[in-house]
């Protein structure tokens, strides 16, 4: 779930949201998606490190809007709306909320710090690559980004520089891969 513009830009009809509606109910039987449901498509397993999990959790409370510990149908729709089709402000404002995790409406270094780690986890489980210093990538994209430099970046800052800068954006991007039903959507008949 990256933070690109979505090509497909038409909005979801009425068939696309009874097919969700089925795949939804039929996976989550309860009519909600727990916390437990939600880890395990995003592939998080008693072997994932804490980190990993925690991240996942973060996730999780992002999309449960109401916050009552679990997703409800809507809940899964925006969230499946914003992740496939969202716009690219819609993406960096919900990046935002997740790297937040102390909700107070700015970023310091921890919280960066922080979701960078994660995320560098997770893509070298996917891809191990060379090895990467999340303080200096950390130190540069507070260089870039926190324009008055309070150590601290704000919402504004944030998708200024996400947008302005390729590489910030990429660094920033969000990767969580949703496996099977949660995927394909709109694929599965």
């Amino acid at each position: 779930m990256g933070q690109t513009e979505s090509i497909d830009d038409e909005e979801i009809t009425l068939q696309d949201i009874q097919e969700l509606y089925r795949k939804f109910a039929f996976e989550c039987p309860s009519g909600n998606l727990h916390l437990h449901e939600f880890k395990r498509i995003f592939g998080v397993k008693c072997t994932s490190s804490a980190e990993e999990a925690a991240y996942m959790e973060n996730v999780f409370r992002s999309f449960d809007t109401n916050q009552d510990n679990k997703i409800d149908f809507m809940e899964y729709v925006a969230a499946i709306h914003l992740v496939l089709r969202g716009k690219l402000e819609d993406k960096l404002k919900w990046s935002f909320k997740v790297y937040d995790s102390d909700g107070n409406g700015c970023l310091d270094r921890r919280e960066v710090k922080h979701v960078l780690t994660i995320i560098y986890m997770l893509k070298k489980h996917n891809n191990p690559a060379p090895q990467v210093k999340v303080e200096d990538i950390c130190d540069r994209i507070f260089e870039l980004v926190d324009v008055n430099n309070d150590e601290r970046i704000s919402l504004e800052e944030f998708m200024e520089g996400a947008q302005k800068d390729p590489w910030v954006l990429e660094q920033l991007r969000l990767d969580i891969t949703p496996c099977g039903w949660f995927l394909n959507s709109k694929t599965r008949s």
